[in-house]
């Protein structure tokens, strides 16, 4: 038979929009497949991928937020009257970002209407060559053929399933800009270390109690030769985040208080510590 679309994205991602927008352009039929399976912790979003749900666009509002903590602090130095203490409610921030997250997921869907682009709410697995088979939250089955399908899946966080209780007890940053309440005492675990600064930066900035443990050198595959990587750490050291270095989780447990006990093996001193904190982040496989 006749297939139903010129063009199916499979992602509604960065990738997978603008490639259904670009294509709808020069007039073909084109519908998007996008679906967000909850985190295991719980955590779903909206269209836009995870630039606009989970990355890019929470990740440099908060940012913002550490930075004016910053500016108010020096402020009292050029003559401005602030109070002290200065006090940060993540709940309120966290709220503000949320809703402007919602407000991009809700443009992204208008802007698919206007090219008329066709937006499915559904997880998607190939038939065959041309068919999709689409499956909504609650089991509904849609069938979507199409002459061209693109995969713009784009890829989610991993946990270290081989650490005793990583899963149980930890989040990704999937689950962090979408917390209600403040992560309190942080430490965040990852084999390269981009995702665990970038939001350490941030946690540190609004003053939180921020551990970053890293198993070998910092930003490890990124520019060593310049010593870019280790300013950084330095930087972000001399501002408040502690490193664990030469440091790899075994464990984490739930304690009575209900904080999460971290046992980890220092390879460089050759010893076994623990420390409890309120939040553990993975921050794996992005």
């Amino acid at each position: 038979g006749k297939n139903e679309y010129d063009l199916l994205v499979v992602g509604g991602g960065s990738g997978g929009l603008a490639c259904a927008k670009e294509a709808a352009q020069f007039g073909r039929k084109v519908a998007v497949l996008d679906y967000v399976e909850p985190s295991p912790q719980g955590t779903k979003w909206g269209l836009g991928g995870t630039c606009v749900n989970v990355g890019c666009i929470p990740k440099k509002l908060m940012h913002q937020a550490a930075l004016l903590g910053s500016a108010l602090k020096d402020a009292q130095h050029y003559g401005w009257n602030i109070a002290q203490p200065v006090h940060h409610t993540w709940s309120v921030m966290a709220q503000a970002v949320q809703n402007y997250v919602k407000s991009l997921n809700w443009g992204h869907r208008v802007q698919l209407q206007d090219k008329k682009v066709k937006y499915f709410n559904m997880k998607g697995s190939f038939s065959d060559l041309h068919t999709v088979r689409g499956l909504t939250k609650a089991g509904k089955e849609t069938i979507v053929t199409a002459e061209n399908i693109v995969i713009a899946t784009g890829g989610r966080p991993k946990y270290p399933t081989h650490i005793a209780g990583a899963l149980e007890y930890g989040i990704t940053s999937d689950d962090l800009f979408w917390l209600k309440e403040s992560p309190g005492k942080t430490t965040l675990h990852s084999k390269i270390l981009n995702v665990s600064l970038e939001c350490a930066g941030f946690l540190t900035g609004i003053g939180l109690d921020t551990t970053v443990m890293m198993r070998s050198i910092p930003l490890r595959g990124f520019d060593q030769v310049s010593q870019m990587a280790s300013l950084v750490t330095e930087h972000m050291e001399s501002y408040g985040t502690k490193f664990l270095k030469g440091c790899s989780p075994t464990k984490v447990e739930k304690l009575e208080s209900n904080k999460l006990q971290v046992t980890w093996k220092n390879t460089d001193l050759g010893t076994e510590e623990t420390d409890s904190f309120d939040t553990v982040m993975w921050a794996v496989g992005k």
